[in-house]
């Protein structure tokens, strides 16, 4: 069986991760672990979304380490950093946690990566929001990026294409192979690619991107 993908989302843009907007789709999936300090007591968590400005944590209260929204917490990342920040909402067995310096992104992304075996070394999750264009059959439709992985994306537009639809892609400064729309919600819409985004081919693609300002 293959290894199920993390679907944790590292948003690009300089704001908090939530209000969340994410199609159920988006729950499907594994997360990233860390490590959620309160108080001295420590509890193993796992990132939903995580920006320069906070993060949502799942299965981030419980098991002693009630805390409610003002409590001062830090939050160990995979880079080794402790970033600390405060507790800002808790809902459904999830908390919202602002930091009290923003962290570095890229950083972050990078030691994900390094992190990975060589060999099976996958982009994560990234939201960034830029223009892509779809082309299916005799059809052309102007989309919003919404996130990308080495796997898939998520589009946002008008007159989408529908389930089951094989669409070609393309996005300004990124190659990016043929897919097929694997779920459709409004003017929402995920599309599996039919080869994988090599890391290499984006984590230099989401670096430009930040330098042009995009998110």
């Amino acid at each position: 069986m293959a290894e199920a993908l993390s679907v944790t989302t590292f948003v690009m843009a300089a704001r908090l991760p939530w209000p969340d907007d994410a199609a159920p789709a988006d729950a499907l999936g594994a997360l990233d672990p860390v490590a959620l300090f309160v108080g001295g007591k420590r509890r193993d968590c796992a990132i939903r979304k995580i920006s320069a400005l906070g993060t949502t944590l799942r299965g981030a209260m419980g098991q002693g380490l009630d805390a409610s929204p003002g409590t001062e917490v830090a939050v160990e990342l995979a880079t080794g950093h402790r970033p600390v920040g405060t507790i800002d909402w808790v809902a459904g067995g999830e908390a919202g946690i602002i930091f009290r310096q923003p962290i570095d992104m890229l950083a972050l992304l990078n030691r994900t990566l390094i992190s990975q075996p060589g060999e099976r070394r996958t982009m994560p999750r990234v939201e960034l929001r830029c223009p892509v264009g779809m082309k299916w059959g005799g059809s052309l439709a102007a989309a919003s990026l919404r996130n990308i992985s080495a796997r898939g994306l998520q589009v946002e537009g008008a007159d989408l294409p529908p389930r089951e639809t094989f669409v070609s892609l393309f996005i300004d400064g990124l190659v990016v192979p043929a897919g097929e729309v694997v779920w459709r919600k409004g003017e929402l819409a995920g599309i599996g690619l039919m080869e994988e985004l090599r890391w290499s081919s984006l984590m230099p693609w989401v670096r430009e991107m930040g330098r042009r300002g995009a998110g």
